[in-house]
């Protein structure tokens, strides 16, 4: 009854509002963002009976040979998009991808997460998150001389009046806001033209498709200001990657499951199993979580990306960190996973962080001791005595520890697990054939 509801009102919303075209949204394997455009007449089909396409020409849908599929547009996501203005205005919905005898489709990367989703629901839990999304702001996509142009030579919590990153701000949140996803904090980070907007906790299905409405969002404001956004990991040489620092908790009914009152960090002992979960198996991962080339120059760049498989109580260089208690604030009790950045497929990146704590409370991991030093501080044979070990070190590396993972292929399925394992593996070759000008600066002229 309550679908009928939700579709009903996005029917009479349109014909109220006077839309003139629906954008159906979905994403592929790699968490590229697809669009079909359909008719206002055309919505109340889609709903009873999907819109067909060819699954096999996008990426890691379907094979071939089974390639018809349907995107089913999902009535509680229905917003009118801002920046289409009052000419034409224009509404999107995100689909749920099903096979034509109406099975979700296994390749369907909000399905994948709506499964991980189910699972922890069968264990009486609901899966919470708030990401911390960072990006820079360029002059344009072309490169200059030394690489990407910064869009301001600004830094971390700078405040700059009437200049491009305080206008760009202002105006990609109210956008936001338009599209009733609701935004934390946001400010200047730490590299020029590297800017972070957080948005507020909502469940992991809802936080996702927000993730992939900010990145447009994002896009469609730089354009109009004159510049151009990246989510691209590390762009600048000197200046630090972008991360998404998500922060996670889990409920049961109306209580966090990660609190406890008196506990060590107020966390309690299914909180702690949980980052004993994260922690074995981040490097098996990590090629989702991290899943270009670029990633690696990110978290083994410094500025505060996590290298090491650690976790501390508000230890900014450690992997997981759990954030200071808030005093009568038990609701807010929660851990941060620092390694993912704002690239990953927000979907797969959280069907699989979910499914690495989750097992950490069934199989009642042990969580080792915490990270009290600064990671970064210490020298290799202190890391290597304290037990310490690295995150992958390239996508290549990350790539060995998936291949043997039965947590991954478990949770992605079979044909998404191929598929990704393909792809990057693609990926890693094309790179790894690379003559870089790394390589022809400091040897051309010497050998």
């Amino acid at each position: 009854m309550r679908v009928d509801k939700q579709r009903d009102f996005v029917l009479r919303t349109i014909e109220e509002r006077g839309v003139k075209f629906v954008r159906l949204w979905f994403t592929d394997v790699i968490g590229t963002l697809k669009s079909v455009a359909i008719a206002p007449a055309e919505v109340e089909g889609a709903f009873a009976e999907g819109i067909g396409f060819d699954g096999s020409a996008i990426e890691g849908l379907t094979r071939t040979y089974e390639s018809d599929l349907l995107a089913q547009p999902d009535p509680t996501t229905f917003q009118i998009l801002p920046w289409r203005g009052e000419i034409d205005p224009t509404a999107r919905m995100f689909c749920d991808l099903t096979t034509p005898d109406g099975r979700p489709a296994v390749s369907d990367p909000r399905n994948v997460l709506r499964r991980a989703l189910a699972k922890a629901a069968d264990a009486g839990f609901t899966f919470y998150t708030h990401p911390e999304i960072e990006f820079y702001l360029l002059k344009s996509s072309q490169l200059g001389p030394e690489g990407p142009i910064p869009a301001d030579n600004a830094g971390y919590f700078d405040n700059v009046p009437g200049g491009t990153a305080h206008d760009f701000r202002r105006s990609a949140v109210r956008m936001l806001e338009d599209l009733g996803i609701s935004v934390e904090y946001s400010h200047h980070e730490g590299g020029p033209g590297q800017n972070e907007i957080d948005l507020r906790y909502a469940d992991a299905l809802t936080t996702a498709d927000n993730i992939m409405t900010f990145r447009t969002v994002v896009k469609e404001v730089a354009i109009e200001q004159g510049v151009y956004a990246t989510f691209m990991p590390k762009p600048l040489n000197d200046h630090p990657g972008s991360g998404m620092h998500t922060h996670m908790s889990l409920f049961e009914g109306d209580m966090n499951a990660f609190f406890e009152a008196g506990a060590e960090y107020q966390l309690s002992l299914t909180g702690r199993r949980f980052i004993a979960g994260l922690l074995r198996h981040a490097n098996e991962i990590a090629a989702v979580t991290n899943q270009f080339v670029n990633s690696y120059k990110r978290l083994w760049g410094g500025d505060e990306a996590p290298s090491f498989v650690t976790w501390g109580h508000a230890n900014r260089s450690a992997l997981i960190r759990v954030p200071m208690y808030k005093p009568n604030k038990g609701q807010s009790t929660r851990i941060e996973y620092r390694a993912l950045d704002s690239a990953a497929n927000p979907y797969l990146a959280y069907a699989l962080m979910l499914a690495a704590g989750l097992k950490g409370i069934e199989e009642e991991y042990e969580l080792p001791p915490e990270a009290e030093d600064n990671v970064w501080s210490l020298s290799d044979s202190e890391r290597r005595a304290l037990g310490y070990a690295p995150l992958p070190a390239s996508l290549d590396h990350a790539l060995e520890y998936m291949r043997d993972s039965e947590l991954v292929a478990e949770t992605l399925g079979e044909q998404v697990f191929n598929y990704v394992l393909l792809n990057k593996q693609k990926e890693w070759e094309a790179y790894r054939g690379q003559v870089t000008p790394f390589e022809l600066k400091n040897n051309l002229g010497l050998l």
